[in-house]
């Protein structure tokens, strides 16, 4: 200690230059001088740590350690070394414990061993480490709150986005059946325009020569002429049924009746009705094996259905060809086939060819509503059934239809 108080002034001048504290401690670990610092930071007076052991200014809890530490360490090759940083706590003079960063050097003057210890007051840097700690902890509470309530809005303008499309996907599509809509409005007044046109120019031709053929002799040709007049009323009354028939079926007012009826019975009727129209040369072979069949459906329409099919594969086939009508009846169902060597169906056509008012490009010239096939469809598959064809352009058509036959 005398060689400290002898120097003191230089000891003093230079520890109380710099802002750290200074303990400078002997081998009997007894404190040999301080700086003003180390003083205040431990709250003593000036001088009053000399002659201390360095022990008090430990917590109890860390003096075991802190003794093993001083022999093993401390004085071990004594001489200019790095301090080594030790994360410590320091023990003030009223008790409460300090946190502080300590660096020991250990050096050797005139025969004697002394350690100088560099002391940090770690208070305010563990105030503002929880200062920082509290702010991150609060600031990642915060982003977490804000991730979420983006997520909330995120989630809440997809909603929003997918109502707005769906809307907009249903204003197109309202935009699109009403130009659809007009689209049929102007073919169907062109096609009821033509329709309606030909047969009443046909009855009212009729109807003048009928009367300039009075004599007895003109019998044949008024006949001619009447037929020609039965027909195309026939004609008139078949179109202004299957309008009707699109009316109640979009409106949903049709109405079927199933009841038992004779299979055979509407065949006939179908076929005799079917044989006012044959070209030349056109025959129709009969279905096999339907006498005293009774089935159970709606009679109307399927009596409605096998016409269509019937006209068409007439309408659609040459003189001097044969239609082919084949029933098949299981438990279950009934199936109708009626195969003609008519024109066929394009193979660019037939899947519109069940679509109202669609025609077929190789029979536009030919006369027809192009609602027929539509209306039958639309009525089977009500009845539970089904509808379809094969078709090869020249060569010709088969067309399917299935009804089941339990009751519903």
């Amino acid at each position: 200690m005398r060689v400290f108080d002898k120097n003191s002034n230089i000891f003093r001048l230079l520890s109380e230059s710099i802002s750290q504290g200074i303990l400078v401690v002997n081998e009997q670990q007894e404190i040999v001088a301080s700086n003003q610092r180390s003083d205040q930071l431990f709250g003593y007076d000036k001088d009053e740590l000399l002659g201390q052991q360095l022990s008090i200014l430990i917590p109890s809890a860390q003096r075991e350690k802190h003794k093993k530490l001083a022999e093993d360490v401390y004085w071990e090759d004594i001489g200019i070394r790095e301090m080594k940083g030790r994360n410590l706590s320091g023990l003030h003079k009223n008790g409460e414990q300090i946190p502080l960063q300590v660096g020991l050097s250990p050096f050797s003057l005139y025969g004697n061993k002394y350690v100088l210890t560099l002391i940090e007051d770690l208070s305010e840097i563990k105030e503002k480490d929880n200062q920082i700690y509290e702010l991150n902890t609060q600031l990642e509470k915060k982003i977490r709150l804000r991730t979420q309530e983006l997520r909330d809005t995120v989630a809440i303008l997809k909603r929003e986005v997918k109502r707005r499309k769906e809307a907009e996907d249903k204003i197109k599509d309202a935009l699109q059946r009403e130009r659809e809509l007009n689209d049929l409005k102007t073919k169907f007044l062109s096609l009821v325009s033509h329709e309606f046109k030909t047969p009443l120019s046909g009855i009212l031709t009729a109807a003048t020569l009928v009367g300039k053929y009075n004599t007895e002799e003109g019998q044949g040709k008024r006949e001619k002429h009447l037929k020609t007049i039965i027909g195309e009323v026939r004609r008139l009354n078949t179109i202004l049924t299957d309008f009707l028939s699109i009316e109640r079926l979009e409106q949903g007012k049709e109405v079927y009746r199933l009841a038992d009826f004779s299979l055979s019975k509407v065949v006939n009727e179908v076929i005799y009705d079917a044989n006012m129209i044959l070209k030349d040369g056109q025959k129709i072979n009969y279905p096999q094996n339907i006498d005293d069949t009774i089935i159970n459906q709606d009679e109307r329409i399927v009596g409605l259905a096998l016409t269509n099919l019937l006209h068409n594969a007439i309408k659609y086939s040459s003189e001097d060809t044969e239609i082919d009508f084949r029933v098949n009846l299981s438990e279950n169902k009934i199936t109708f086939h009626i195969k003609d060597q008519g024109i066929g169906i394009p193979e660019a056509d037939q899947k519109h060819i069940f679509d109202r008012y669609f025609r077929a490009e190789n029979v536009l010239l030919t006369q027809g509503t192009g609602i027929g096939l539509n209306i039958i469809k639309a009525h089977i598959e009500n009845l539970g059934g089904s509808i379809y064809f094969k078709s090869k352009e020249n060569t010709g058509s088969v067309f399917t239809m299935e009804l089941p036959l339990a009751r519903t």
